[in-house]
């Protein structure tokens, strides 16, 4: 168990000693594209690739993939399945003749349209929390819970990872160990990676989420799935959802989007439509309000705006102005971290505020129970700012949550370090709201 050190001076928050960072030995098996899926015509290099392979002798074939087994198998989980999938969308795409030929050369065609992807080789980052759909044999008030974290790989492309564990009240807590071999999700129907709808992915049935990951799958995601925000969603009649907010990137333009599950096995991922889907950071309340769903966003790129919409998938009004940087260390720019977290005292909203020399903290804000648009009160100084060695980074000088979590009376607080690692933190709830004024 991870236990927490003594709390630092000035905040209610006991730092962990615990962190997760980038890992260039996690690797995923990729599709790898020579343009066929850009509308090349015929004869481009994707048909003249497949056309060297097939021009090879039989022992040429079983050498050659020989070597590729011996490489590849024993580092990646189902290997030969994803060269045999991969096979067979070359094949459809390309319509090439492959009469005669045999289960190796197959295979060896896949592979040669493959490649090994280090997800998390740049940085883990900006991680959110939830509790686990799963909250079966535990005792003393602990939570089983999810981590989603943004891992970033080779091109500084964001996927979405998740990591699994157990949070105890007294402010241990323990991650569930990863797996060899971690594996990305299937799309339910492939024809979908140029749609600009919703689409639908799965883990392998035999693959824990611990070792799953969550690529770019769109058009407008391909340049990355960026800063996940969680909650646990309770729907009107008492079943619970989990939605997440994110950005999703296409390399030029962005746009806020959702995932949901039920189950952690099966994701839907969809735009959020209107006007206020065009903006990054939205984060949903757990439950609706007065009838209403209810977002926290920065619509202006600088204030804290509350947004309302009948529509889950669907928000077009600018909301109401809710914050507008007040102290020095949020004089630049002001954004929630994750969702709000319900209190006998009202919405407890962690905000991050960027102030000089560009550098980000962490502040705490107070919501009306009843009506989130009247703000109670918020935090004079930072609860969180990077101290020491957490200041040196890929981008310095910046920490960063993007959801808490309840157990007990503690919030237990991943937190991104610089954009280069996952730091945890616990909070006594009273202690943190008596800041508050």
């Amino acid at each position: 168990m991870l236990k927490p050190s003594p709390a630092i001076p000035h905040t209610p928050l006991r730092l962990l000693e615990a962190r997760l960072h980038a890992d260039p030995s996690r690797v995923v098996l990729r599709p790898f594209h020579l343009g066929w899926q850009s509308g090349h015509a015929p004869g481009d290099r994707a048909h003249r690739l497949v056309a060297d392979i097939v021009a090879l002798s039989e022992p040429e074939v079983d050498a050659e993939y020989c070597r590729v087994v011996r490489d590849f198998v024993e580092r990646h989980w189902q290997t030969e399945r994803m060269f045999d999938q991969r096979y067979q969308e070359v094949h459809d795409a390309l319509g090439f003749d492959d009469a005669g030929f045999t289960i190796d050369r197959k295979r060896l065609i896949g592979a040669f349209f493959c490649h090994e992807y280090t997800y998390a080789a740049a940085a883990l980052m900006n991680p959110s929390i939830v509790p686990h759909p799963d909250q079966s044999g535990l005792a003393g008030g602990a939570c089983r819970f999810v981590m989603s974290v943004r891992a970033v790989g080779e091109g500084h492309i964001s996927s979405i990872a998740f990591r699994e564990g157990i949070a105890s009240p007294n402010g241990d807590f323990e991650l569930w160990p990863q797996g060899a071999f971690a594996t990305a999700v299937d799309l339910d129907e492939p024809s979908l990676t140029d749609a600009d709808c919703a689409v639908t992915v799965h883990r392998h049935p035999e693959s824990s989420l611990s070792n799953t990951v969550i690529f770019p799958i769109t058009e407008q995601q391909r340049g990355g799935l960026e800063d996940l925000r969680l909650v646990r969603f309770r729907h009107d009649d008492g079943n619970h959802e989990w939605i997440g907010t994110y950005t999703a990137y296409s390399g030029s333009s962005i746009r806020s989007e959702l995932l949901r599950t039920r189950d952690f096995r099966s994701f839907d991922l969809e735009p959020i439509e209107g006007r206020a889907g065009r903006n990054k950071g939205m984060a949903l309340f757990p439950e609706k309000i007065a009838g209403q769903y209810m977002m926290i966003g920065r619509q202006d790129g600088k204030n804290l705006f509350l947004l309302r919409s009948d529509r889950l998938d669907h928000w077009d009004e600018e909301g109401v102005l809710l914050m507008e940087p007040r102290y020095p260390w949020e004089f630049i720019q002001i954004g929630n971290c994750g969702s709000p977290i319900l209190t006998d005292e009202g919405w407890l909203l962690f905000t991050h505020g960027v102030g000089a020399m560009r550098k980000y903290a962490l502040g705490a804000a107070l919501l009306d129970r009843d009506d989130p648009s009247k703000l109670i009160g918020r935090t004079r100084e930072p609860v969180l700012t990077a101290e020491d060695a957490d200041r040196a980074g890929y981008v310095p000088n910046v920490v960063y949550t993007c959801g808490a979590m309840k157990v007990g009376g503690q919030l237990f607080i991943p937190y991104g370090i610089s954009d280069s690692a996952v730091g945890f933190a616990v909070a006594d709830i009273d202690a943190l709201l008596d800041l508050i004024e």
